[in-house]
Formats: C-alpha cells, structure tokens, sequence
C-alpha cells in the first residue's frame, strides 16, 4: 500500500478517535468536533498536496506556526480546547508530511492521542478543578476566603486568586483550585426510607 494512503487513513482514523472518543463524551461540544476534524483533514490535504517541495520540513514548522496563532474571536477557547486544536494539527502535519519512516509517523499519532487522552482524563480532573467565583461579601482574610469557598463548593480548596475584592458593592471574585470532596455513601437503613419516583 502507498504510504501516502496508508497515512493518509491512520490519519483520519485518530482525529476521530480524538474528536469523537476522547473529546466529546467528556465537553460535549459538537462544534468543536467538527472544527478540530476540517482543521485536520485540511492540513493534511495541503500538506500531501506540497510534501514534494524541497523545503518540507521549513513548510511544516511554518504551517504549524501559521495555523497555530489563529485566533477564534467568536468564542473563548479553554486550554484544553487549545491542546485538542494542537494536537488536531500535529497529527495533520504527521499525516501529511510523514517522518520518512512509515511505522514512526503512525506511532506517533497514535501516541498524540493516547496522551491527550489520558491528560484529559476524569481521574486528573477530579482532584484539579478551577472555578472564578463570586461571592456575595467582600472578603480580605484569606483564611475566612478559603472556608466560605470550601462550604460553597463542598470540595477542599487547594489554592485561592483574589481577583477582585469591590468594598463599594461588598463582593468578592476569587479564582479558586479545589479537589471534589467524595460524596459518602447513603447507610443501608437509611435507602429503605427514600421515596421512589413514579411518572
């Protein structure tokens, strides 16, 4: 098989794994899947189209380069959001430009994936959660900040940002880390006493 193809497919095979497995089932954002595949699928084209240029390599940094600064003005991206676009375009670049050796290029979109995965995964998140919080008083101590937000959150705070402490309007935004508290489970005895929905 050519390894022009071959690529090719492994390709489109890991952005949608990427777009459609990883991502999605965790931010379900669907614009953002249809995003992160044509930007894929498009640098993969251009990219197969000019791999024949003698400056391969300079194209590759410089499209990487070019694509990587384009900012989306009509909505704010996460970080994570960002790493998805990245790797969406890496494995593009791989795709298209190869690294002379069919089996290395293929290893390393699968690796892409793989990791990006598992940096995204819920075990990670679930002990390195961030929120801006408004609160309802103007807070100064920091001590008070952090057991106002750990009774508001019911999670254990880890790491607190006052951003914007307003004595006029008598507010407080805090940027705030915080790990999810585990919820404790409901006694035996008392699962017998909770009334069961009908519809």
């Amino acid at each position: 098989m050519n390894p022009t193809y071959l690529l090719a497919a492994v390709d489109l095979v890991a952005v949608l794994v990427l777009a459609l497995a990883v991502y999605y089932p965790r931010h379900r954002r669907a614009d953002l899947v249809t995003a992160f595949v044509a930007v894929n699928v498009g640098v993969l084209a251009v990219t197969i189209v000019l791999a024949s240029s003698a400056a391969t390599v300079g194209l590759g940094l410089g499209l990487f380069g070019v694509l990587s600064i384009i900012r989306l003005r009509s909505d704010e991206l996460g970080q994570h959001e960002i790493a998805y676009y990245f790797a969406a375009l890496a494995i593009g670049l791989l795709g298209g430009l190869g690294t002379g050796d069919v089996g290395l290029s293929i290893a390393l979109m699968v690796g892409l994936v793989v990791v990006l995965a598992l940096a995204d995964s819920r075990l990670l998140h679930a002990t390195g959660l961030r929120q801006v919080v408004v609160l309802d008083r103007a807070v100064t101590d920091e001590r008070e900040l952090v057991t106002r937000l750990e009774l508001l959150l019911d999670a254990r705070v880890t790491r607190v940002t006052p951003v914007r402490v307003d004595l006029v309007n008598d507010t407080t935004t805090v940027e705030v880390h915080y790990a999810a508290a585990p919820r404790p489970a409901m006694p035996r005895a008392e699962r017998h006493d909770v009334p069961a929905v009908t519809r």
